[in-house]
């Protein structure tokens, strides 16, 4: 089916890219819905929070009380704004440019919208930081992989456990590496080396929570990663978890490329948002 008679012109492989674009597009539109429907409920409890001190704050007229209600009140507005910017951010940023990205940030903004899910779930999350040098990423982009990421191993651990998130600079190579790895029941071996295989999935449909089962969200990740001229690479055992490692470059190392007069990281394809709701892990439901 063509929209116009220049759609016939066009080759079997660019028909394609077409068709992926508006596959991405239409999958972008889905993760922000539901990162909306997420993020509504705990926007809702910082708005609670901010009646009851400033209900607080009217009932008592002393100094000190009013000055802690003041505090909890900023703070909370603070948070809501994170929340909100976070969100926008991922709604308005089409932009395919790559520029130099506060990486801890992005990691705690990512979180922040998942907090009110991974209590629900029981999910502890540890964060290890060691000090790393700004990235060359697109901050959109690589926060779309690290929600798959994180929704991936949330569902791998229908019980509840413990995610663990390290960033750290490998100054050997120049590149950043960032580790998401879960307690979950881990991906078996057999199955492992398909996972970024566009429309593999192990799993039969999507959870109680409504999100995976397509099998696009490790294929998208992956071309993202590459995209950025980096790494994605795996590690599980079944019974255990899963590690997934992302290698990306520091702002350094392409500047130094470029002074170099060799060519950076490559145009990022606008066109490959992430589906946030998918799932590749054989766990029981």
């Amino acid at each position: 089916m063509t929209n116009s008679g220049s759609d016939g012109n066009l080759s079997l492989q660019q028909q394609i890219d077409v068709l992926k674009q508006q596959l991405g597009q239409a999958q972008r539109l889905t993760a922000l819905g539901e990162l909306v429907s997420t993020t509504t409920h705990e926007f809702n409890n910082v708005l609670m929070t901010i009646l009851n001190y400033a209900k607080m704050g009217v009932r008592h007229k002393d100094a000190p009380t009013r000055d802690k209600c003041f505090e909890k009140i900023l703070a909370s507005a603070n948070r809501a704004a994170t929340i909100t910017n976070t969100v926008l951010g991922m709604a308005r940023n089409r932009s395919a440019g790559q520029e130099s990205t506060d990486l801890v940030k992005l990691v705690d903004d990512t979180l922040l919208l998942l907090e009110r899910e991974m209590n629900k779930y029981r999910v502890t999350v540890e964060k290890t930081y060691h000090p790393i040098p700004p990235a060359l990423v697109n901050g959109n982009q690589i926060q779309q992989v690290l929600l798959n990421l994180l929704i991936n191993a949330r569902q791998a651990m229908p019980n509840g456990g413990r995610l663990w998130i390290k960033l750290l600079h490998d100054a050997e190579n120049n590149m950043i590496d960032l580790v998401v790895r879960d307690s979950g029941c881990g991906i078996p071996a057999d199955k492992l080396p398909r996972i970024f295989e566009s429309f593999y999935t192990t799993k039969s449909g999507p959870d109680a929570s409504g999100k995976g089962g397509t099998g696009l969200g490790l294929s998208m990740c992956r071309e993202i990663i590459e995209a950025h001229h980096g790494r994605i690479r795996v590690d599980s055992t079944v019974g255990k978890g899963t590690a997934f490692t992302l290698k990306l470059p520091t702002a350094a190392k392409a500047a130094a490329a470029d002074a170099a007069g060799k060519p950076g990281p490559a145009p990022l394809p606008v066109t490959i948002p992430l589906p946030i709701p998918q799932g590749t892990s054989d766990c029981p439901a």
